[in-house]
C-alpha cells in the first residue's frame, strides 16, 4: 500500500500561480496529477516517469510543470497561468509496479489522494 497526501490547493485570480505537493509514505515507479470538476469526470493531467520523462493533457501544456524529487516519494505540480477552467479537485496518483509511464491513463494508478481544491476565479 503507498498512502499520498496532497497540499498546496487554494484560490487564485486568473493568471495567477499555484504548487501542488504529494507526499508518499514509500517508493513509487510512476506518479501522476489527475483533476475533477463538479459534474465532470476525473481526467489526467500530468505524469512523470521514473527518468523524469513527462507527459501532459493538451489543456495544460506549456503552463503546468510536473517534476519529483530523487526518491521518487514528492511529486509537485507547478502551475503557471491559471485559467477559471482549471477550478476542479486535484488528485495525486501512484503506481509502484513496473509498466507504461509516462501515462495519464486512471486505470494505470491504483494508489489515490484525498484530493486538494484549485479554485480560479476571473
Amino acid at each position: 500500500q503507498v498512502q499520498l497526501v496532497e497540499s498546496g490547493g487554494g484560490s487564485v485570480q486568473s493568471g495567477g500561480s499555484l504548487r501542488l505537493s504529494c507526499d508518499a509514505s514509500r517508493y513509487t515507479y510512476c506518479m501522476g496529477w489527475f483533476r475533477q470538476a463538479p459534474g465532470e469526470e476525473r481526467e489526467g493531467v500530468a505524469a512523470i516517469a521514473p527518468n523524469d520523462g513527462t507527459r501532459y493533457a493538451d489543456s495544460v501544456k506549456g503552463r503546468f510543470t510536473i517534476s519529483k524529487d530523487n526518491a521518487n516519494r514528492t511529486l509537485y505540480l507547478q502551475m503557471n497561468s491559471l485559467k477559471p477552467e482549471d477550478t476542479a479537485t486535484y488528485y495525486c496518483a501512484a503506481r509502484s509496479t513496473w509498466g507504461v509511464c509516462p501515462t495519464i491513463s486512471l486505470n494505470d494508478f491504483p494508489y489515490w489522494g484525498q484530493g486538494t481544491q484549485v479554485t480560479v476565479s476571473s
